[in-house]
């Protein structure tokens, strides 16, 4: 099926060798941060250092758009952390119009959901190989032979554990 040739994108030119990714990236970037409201990415991009790594790990910013009043900041939320926020909606407002140095939310509104999966951080392992000081195997008062065995897979996970 043709298309018309009004409704037809023009399509890039093209340069016969290869370009940087990272070029139109910036781009795209720009474009989706602008269909979620967010005219400036600052407020996505550091939400943690805004918000504080409490909230920050129970919400994150998805939606900035203009209501009657002033800006509505509408935030994903972890379920059940939807009431607490809202106890601290007007503290979290402040914060992030301090932030951004103008009143650019004036409301926050919250959608409940899981959040996208953050990696767990490792408690730190020794360099040397060593299990380190705190690590259950040290406190292991059972058996010799049960115990050598748990020191030693502890000295294995702890030479293999990059951090």
């Amino acid at each position: 099926m043709a298309q018309d040739p009004k409704t037809q994108q023009p399509e890039p030119p093209r340069r016969n060798r290869a370009e940087a990714v990272g070029r139109g990236a910036a781009a795209v970037g720009t474009a989706l941060f602008a269909r979620a409201g967010f005219r400036n990415p600052t407020l996505v991009l550091r939400w943690a250092e805004i918000a504080g790594p409490e909230v920050a790990r129970i919400a994150q910013p998805i939606r900035l758009s203009d209501g009657p009043a002033g800006g509505v900041l509408t935030l994903k939320a972890e379920p059940g952390a939807s009431l607490f926020l809202q106890h601290e909606s007007r503290e979290l407002c402040a914060r992030i119009n301090a932030y951004l140095g103008h009143a650019a939310v004036a409301k926050l509104k919250f959608v409940q959901g899981p959040l996208a999966a953050r990696p767990k951080s490792r408690p730190p392992s020794c360099a040397s190989g060593e299990p380190a000081p705190d690590d259950p195997a040290r406190a292991y008062r059972g058996p010799e032979p049960v115990r050598e065995a748990l020191l030693k897979l502890a000295r294995r996970r702890a030479r293999r554990d990059p951090d």
